[in-house]
């Protein structure tokens, strides 16, 4: 694959992207959202309706460090940086970070945290039975994103395990889509929904190419 960074900037870069300080950086500028919601929600900021914010905020969140995490092979691979590979994992908890702050603004501002109630929310309404089962099949792989978990379970096997992560991209757009249908404003879906579906396309071309040599 041709890279398409010339030599001295992909050196550069490379070099930055290993520099001691650029994971924590990328740590920092990760929370910063958070930070900003939790500011937000102390001084009163967030509108009419700040359970509305939150829950919308945190579900935005998920989905584009979402988009990030696929983002990463592609970018890593076109631009001939391979050391974009070690904020993958960092992102990846992101993605679960922000998915976890999502369902805890439903559950608390909408439900009350009663668990009867969810679970009948869950089961009554698809969009929250998409997304809730989303964050299921994320919670094994941020469980196990670090490299004991890797040698426990075998290469192979962990591979396999975080290609759910394409199911629960699938899973988040529909969750977005039926959401946003009773409002009947689809504008953001279809971006994110272009988005995941060019990086998995990207995905599936660079598989049968491999296949075919």
């Amino acid at each position: 694959m041709v890279a398409l960074a010339t030599p001295w900037p992909r050196a550069r870069v490379q070099k930055l992207l290993l520099h001691q300080f650029a994971k924590p950086i990328v740590f920092g500028l990760s929370l910063m959202p958070f930070c900003w919601l939790l500011v937000a929600a102390i001084t009163n900021q967030l509108g009419a309706n700040p359970a509305e914010a939150l829950s919308r905020s945190t579900g935005d969140w998920t989905l584009r460090y979402l988009c990030l995490v696929l983002a990463v092979t592609p970018l890593r691979l076109i631009t001939g940086t391979p050391a974009l590979a070690r904020f993958r994992r960092m992102l990846g908890l992101f993605v679960y970070f922000y998915a976890v702050l999502h369902l805890l603004s439903y559950s608390w501002f909408d439900m009350g945290f009663e668990v009867t109630d969810i679970a009948k929310d869950i089961v009554k309404r698809p969009f929250i039975l998409v997304g809730f089962s989303a964050f299921v099949l994320l919670t094994p792989l941020a469980l196990t994103s670090f490299n004991q978990a890797i040698k426990a379970l075998g290469a192979r096997r962990w591979q396999l395990l975080h290609k759910l992560v394409y199911v629960v991209a699938g899973l988040a757009v529909l969750h977005f889509l039926w959401m946003r249908a009773g409002k009947n404003n689809f504008t953001e879906v279809f971006v994110y929904a272009a988005i995941l579906g060019g990086l998995l396309s990207w995905r599936l071309v660079d598989f049968l190419k491999k296949k075919r040599l």
